[in-house]
């Protein structure tokens, strides 16, 4: 990956007239490279795509939340000298000055000031996953985002509608990402999940019902945040605001410098990159873990990825599905055909010497 200013040179050398063999040859760089990079537009600003840094205090920051909310509870100070000595006995081989760097940087001690918990595993490992929809009218984009409850592990899709189907294959997009199923899915009041509260009774929702047929297709349970309380899926409305001010809006920055503007196939490719290598590769700020290792954790309790989901028949996309109900069969009918009276005429004397022949062998029972 080149520099920023190695990048100009190679355009302002083309600008003079020099070949790109001249150039590769003046900045000590293979041909290849060169004619790559004289095809970007002039402006452009490479991007070093890189694993978030590890340190040396990140095992045992969980470890430091707990000392510092259980010294919180008892109202009392404890200081970073002891910390130091509690972590070096679990086996830490830093310095003291580098844990309180990472301390600081982390706010740990600002967090329980302001009785915030810092560890936070509320939610089971595979139980639940959060589903929101972000909207960025002025790009003509909308964002899928599934967060995992437990490991807080991110996946997010854009998109141009919110229609079902669109729902439904960003669904397995991200089954596919987190390695399997929850057991369960947290949503709002988006129509395209749930179309009437309670309408069969209290907590007995009407739901769409190809995307409540799919969701059976998969193992997952629907569930919805209770009314005007969106904090209920408060893990995935936070990573809203992260994923808004830390990818969409700095991309959509670096795009415009460059003369081009944000599209669903640009913003996918680069959002996966930001996903893998930040997002879910960075310490988490409530979790103090990264939640990739977490994942692989909660992966174990995942239901498996599903086969594709083929949708349902038109007649059972309805509020209620008929196969729930009886279907009747329809009465069989015997056409009887209408006839004039005078016509059975003909029959008359044929069944009186039926009757008489019958009578004399039975020895007239019949008559009587």
């Amino acid at each position: 990956m080149l520099k920023k200013g190695e990048v100009k040179m190679i355009h302002k050398m083309i600008k003079e007239g020099l070949s790109k063999s001249a150039i590769a040859r003046k900045l000590g760089l293979s041909r290849d490279t060169v004619s790559k990079y004289a095809k970007l537009p002039e402006g452009h600003i490479p991007v070093i795509k890189r694993e978030a840094t590890s340190t040396t205090v990140d095992a045992y920051l969980p470890h430091i939340a707990r000392m510092l909310e259980e010294a919180h509870k008892l109202e009392i100070e404890i200081p970073a000298s002891s910390i130091y000595q509690e972590i070096q006995k679990m086996g830490y081989t830093g310095s003291l000055r580098w844990m309180q760097e990472i301390m600081l940087r982390h706010a740990l001690r600002d967090k329980v000031k302001d009785e915030e918990l810092l560890l936070n595993f509320e939610t089971a490992k595979g139980k639940q996953m959060q589903v929101d929809w972000i909207e960025f009218p002025k790009d003509g984009l909308s964002a899928f985002v599934a967060t995992m409850g437990y490991s807080r592990a991110s996946y997010v899709e854009y998109v141009t509608d919110e229609k079902v189907d669109t729902l439904i294959n960003c669904h397995m997009n991200a089954f596919s990402y987190f390695g399997g199923v929850p057991q369960e899915g947290l949503y709002d009041n988006m129509k395209t999940v749930i179309l009437k509260r309670n309408a069969y009774g209290k907590g007995k929702h009407k739901f769409n019902e190809q995307f409540r047929d799919f969701a059976k297709h998969c193992g997952m349970e629907l569930k919805v945040c209770k009314p005007y309380r969106p904090q209920t899926k408060g893990k995935v409305e936070r990573f809203n605001h992260y994923l808004r001010y830390s990818f969409h809006n700095t991309f959509k920055v670096r795009l415009s410098m460059m003369g081009y503007t944000m599209n669903k196939e640009n913003a996918n490719a680069e959002v996966m990159d930001w996903l893998d290598y930040t997002a879910n590769a960075r310490i988490h700020q409530t979790l103090l873990q990264k939640p990739f290792e977490l994942l692989a954790q909660e992966q174990l309790q995942l239901l498996p990825v599903p086969k594709p989901y083929n949708g349902i028949h038109p007649l059972k996309a309805t509020s209620k599905s008929i196969t729930q109900e009886p279907i009747a069969k329809p009465k069989q009918r015997v056409h009887i055909p209408q006839r004039n009276l005078q016509s059975y005429d003909e029959f008359i004397p044929a069944a009186i010497a039926y009757l008489l022949t019958y009578s004399l062998i039975t020895g007239g029972a019949s008559w009587q």
